[in-house]
């Protein structure tokens, strides 16, 4: 089924080259695509064995072991085509865009603790909102002054906010490998939610800027700009709850597990993909989309199914996300040695200084949020367990410094075509970004650990007590119940007033509160029709299906 695709990554080095004293060397396209498929699956699974044997070590990640490996496989087809070949692989942003991203975001939104996720909403909100488009604000605006002065040539406006866009993208999959959700669960869960929140308001923000004329701004164009922006927010968030609610209720109402589990699993894969696939079609975030098909599915959908398909709903969604993961990770390792774009450029000291610009604006934006929000955060909470204090906010701020995937596939898609460009800015600016990838990857992301340690040496979070007991990345089931209680333990109150919230109460614990009516509404409404946890399920015939770890 993905053959054709994989076709799409066609290699200019003659991969045979390779393999040529094993007799494997071959002119035929078709024996050299299986031949290119075999090398990438051959890859992946050195990662994956890799990656295993280094899991203990005190710095090195999944992601800095691919990127490793990739630059190696690079260096060695490199010298085996004589420094002659023109491209490692030939890319296409489609392919990363319909089979790559899809699979990391779902995932990340099926398998969120929405407890913990909803506990941190409002500063996961601000940080991931709020403070992307901060971010975006400072890179664009630093790049628009500091860039003419490298003299890489004409950069329409249009280019420099999308390059905020672009740059504003956090890597959160990299930096959730190198936090412990036990020693630092508060620090988990909001680098987890912004990170989620982050990549789906960076990727609207990209195609709405690539969508809009922007050459001339005005004040109706920026009004314009901006309901743009809220308008596909909105949309394609409506749109993944539709599709998320839809797949529940086929399920509910039609129970296949009754007759096979197959069904059920194949049903809940394609309807995710189908949510992605929609709004693409539609011009919408399909990231975005899919997201909160997850946070919905998991929440309906999976309670729904038999236990047999829940067990392999649960793995297969991560299990795909993973291999995305160590592929686009690998590839871009390969890619950096691509001598073509290096070529395009007029001086690599040039790329060299864009991307030190580029990482000290991304320093700069993140700071102007991560500090300030956090302030502003603490005032409005008055948990004072659930304040941030400032070396957890220098932790937030680094952890979030990690540039990938998302980042990798908007500069190809704005600044690329099928992996090539005639023009030498271009060739700059994708060479920068994969530059910073490589750099904050394994620099930020090797000092992280050993930061945490100053910073917070065994350190436990007392607003989430039982933490170690309730992972984030728990099948996004939580135990509602359990929160009705925290409800009540937090406001020092009895079950009376967790019932009839006041407008104190509404002020002293806003997400506490609207988590309250949710629940009333949930129960009332929406589990009767879509099911889920604590309603009989007709595939197993049980009120309450219990975690599934």
């Amino acid at each position: 089924m993905l053959l054709p695709h994989f076709r799409a990554f066609n290699m200019s080095v003659h991969v045979g080259s390779l393999f040529a004293n094993s007799g494997l060397s071959t002119s035929d396209p078709e024996t050299e695509s299986v031949d290119q498929i075999a090398l990438f699956a051959t890859l992946l699974c050195a990662c994956i064995v890799i990656g295993h044997l280094l899991e203990k070590a005190q710095w090195i990640n999944q992601s800095i072991t691919a990127l490793l490996i990739g630059l190696c496989t690079g260096g060695i087809i490199l010298l085996t085509s004589g420094g002659r070949s023109s491209r490692i692989l030939e890319f296409q942003e489609e392919f990363f865009f319909i089979y790559l991203l899809p699979p990391i975001i779902f995932n990340a939104g099926f398998q969120v603790k929405k407890k913990q996720f909803f506990r941190n909403f409002m500063t996961i909100t601000l940080f991931g909102a709020i403070g992307t488009l901060v971010s975006f604000a400072i890179i664009s605006y630093g790049a628009t002054l500091l860039f003419p002065k490298l003299e890489i040539g004409y950069l329409e406006i249009k280019d420099y906010l999308a390059l905020g866009a672009i740059f504003s993208a956090t890597d959160s999959v990299c930096a959730l490998q190198v936090l412990n959700q036990e020693e630092t669960p508060l620090l988990y869960s909001l680098v987890f939610g912004e990170g989620v929140v982050n990549d789906a308001t960076s990727v609207v923000l990209f195609n709405a800027i690539t969508s809009f004329d922007l050459n001339n701004m005005n004040t109706t164009t920026a009004l314009k700009f901006a309901s743009n922006f809220l308008t596909l927010f909105v949309l394609s968030t409506l749109l993944g709850v539709f599709v998320g609610l839809l797949c529940a209720f086929i399920i509910r109402t039609l129970y296949f597990g009754r007759h096979s589990t197959d069904r059920e699993v194949a049903l809940m894969i394609l309807m995710a993909y189908l949510s992605y696939i929609t709004a693409e079609v539609f011009k919408l975030s399909g990231i975005l989309t899919v997201f909160f098909c997850g946070i919905v599915m998991s929440h309906y959908a999976w309670h729904n199914v038999t236990l047999n398909s829940q067990v392999t709903t649960k793995h297969t969604f991560a299990t795909m996300s993973y291999i995305a993961e160590v592929f686009i990770f690998l590839y871009v390792g390969m890619d950096s040695l691509d001598v073509e774009k290096w070529i395009l450029i007029d001086s690599p000291k040039k790329s060299i200084m864009a991307s030190a610009i580029l990482v000290g604006l991304i320093m700069v934006g993140r700071a102007a949020f991560v500090f300030p929000l956090s302030l502003f955060s603490n005032f409005i909470q008055k948990n004072e367990n659930e304040h941030i204090n400032i070396k957890q906010q220098v932790t937030v701020w680094w952890a979030g410094l990690m540039r990938g995937a998302v980042s990798v596939a908007l500069a190809y898609k704005k600044f690329a075509g099928s992996g090539q460009t005639i023009q030498p800015a271009n060739a700059l600016l994708i060479t920068s970004t994969i530059t910073i990838v490589l750099f904050s990857t394994v620099v930020f992301g090797l000092l992280t650990k050993p930061i945490i340690r100053w910073l917070l040496p065994d350190e436990t979070d007392p607003s989430t007590p039982n933490s170690s007991s309730m992972p984030l990345l728990q099948n996004g089931h939580d135990h509602d119940h359990d929160h009705d209680h925290d409800l009540e333990v937090e406001n020092g109150n009895n079950g009376t007033s967790s019932t009839r919230p006041s407008l104190k109460m509404l002020l002293d614990s806003p997400s506490n509160t609207v988590h309250h009516y949710w629940r009333k509404f949930d129960d009332s409404c929406m589990r009767p029709v879509f099911g889920g946890r604590g309603f009989v399920s007709h595939a197993t015939g049980t009120r309450d299906m219990g975690e599934i770890h």
